[in-house]
């Protein structure tokens, strides 16, 4: 189910992009076939050999805002280069320049790590002489076209590969953990630690039998969360869910045991703050300390709560695996019917 609701959110971002895509052309918003009349100021005299020199670039506001159709009004000047090579002139704002939209809108779209300025190419001068001061022009600046969908494709690309460096990041902590909760198994540790917290998660899962590693693990994992161990807490999930999926009568239909342990992770107690955090803030994360406790206590009780309410509400106990299966008569373990049947 939650493949094909984020197929359909990137269907229907795309199909968004496309329709403002198509809107901004047809509205011609940046004017990719305009040159923006300006005036350039020469500082130090026009160099007609200089492949670059000091510039101020002056736009009319009145002109600036029927050319746009915009309400938004340039500043009187800004500071620049002009660029001189064998294809043309080229102008470039500074990179500092608070630009007005939609030259803003311009500037970012063309950004790139070399270069972040906006730029435009001048039009044809006929002739300017040595040691001119001002020049009256145009800048034809570098066409937008489909914008958001271009957007859209870079973010899914940068979203992609944060995707893949998390996962190749995750299987040493993967490997490390299950590693260490192996040795712990071995020494008994684990069985020792799953004894010890038994009365407290027994309540919480029981349709876990005594003995089952499934327990362990959900220890192991809740514990990881509470000292604010971050990643380390995601692989132990990862093995509780197996083994619990194991306990599970139906592939299709998480049980309730399920849905608690996934309840209690998203709200997750932690008396130590996340790593994260800590390496964020430094020591400003002890200010937040009584505060973080007192929010995951806080939540944590909301999400037992909302889980066991919403495990014995009809609507949902009918679709309930372990319910199902106990009150199968073919199973040959039928339980007469409660009151809350």
């Amino acid at each position: 189910m939650l493949n094909y609701i984020w197929s359909g959110l990137i269907i229907f971002s795309l199909v968004f992009a496309l329709a403002v895509d198509t809107q901004e052309l047809v509205e011609n918003r940046f004017r990719n076939d305009s040159a923006l009349p300006v005036a350039v100021e020469f500082p130090e005299g026009y160099a007609p050999d200089a492949r670059r020199q000091p510039v101020t670039i002056q736009i009319d506001t009145s002109t600036y805002k029927q050319f746009f159709g915009v309400d938004d009004t340039p500043q009187s000047s800004y500071s620049g280069t002009l660029l001189q090579t064998q294809d043309g002139r080229q102008l470039q704002f500074s990179p500092e320049a608070t630009l007005p939209e939609p030259l803003t809108t311009i500037q970012s779209f063309h950004a790139s790590d070399e270069n972040e300025a906006l730029r435009g190419t001048l039009q044809s001068v006929p002739s300017i002489a040595a040691g001119t001061s001002q020049i009256t022009t145009a800048v034809q600046f570098e066409p937008v076209h489909f914008r958001k969908l271009n957007a859209i494709a870079e973010a899914a690309l940068n979203f992609a590969e944060t995707a893949a460096s998390l996962a190749l990041g995750l299987i040493g902590i993967l490997g490390l953990m299950l590693g260490l909760v192996k040795i712990g198994e071995e020494a008994g540790l684990v069985h020792a630690l799953a004894e010890f917290v038994r009365p407290l998660l027994s309540p919480l899962f029981p349709n876990v039998p005594e003995g089952h590693p499934a327990l362990a693990n959900i220890t192991l994992n809740l514990l990881a969360n509470v000292f604010g161990l971050g990643n380390a807490a995601t692989p132990l999930g990862i093995k509780a869910m197996e083994d619990l999926q194991e306990l599970n009568p139906d592939d299709e239909t998480a049980s309730d045991d399920m849905v608690m342990l996934l309840a209690l992770n998203t709200s997750s107690v932690q008396l130590v703050p996340p790593s994260l955090l800590v390496a964020i803030m430094g020591l400003q994360i002890n200010q937040l300390i009584f505060s973080i406790t007192l929010a995951t206590l806080f939540s944590s009780i909301a999400g037992i709560l909302g889980a066991y309410t919403l495990s014995r509400m009809p609507w949902f106990r009918v679709s309930a695996p372990h319910r199902n299966e106990n009150t199968d008569p073919s199973a040959g373990n039928a339980f007469p019917p409660t009151h809350d049947s």
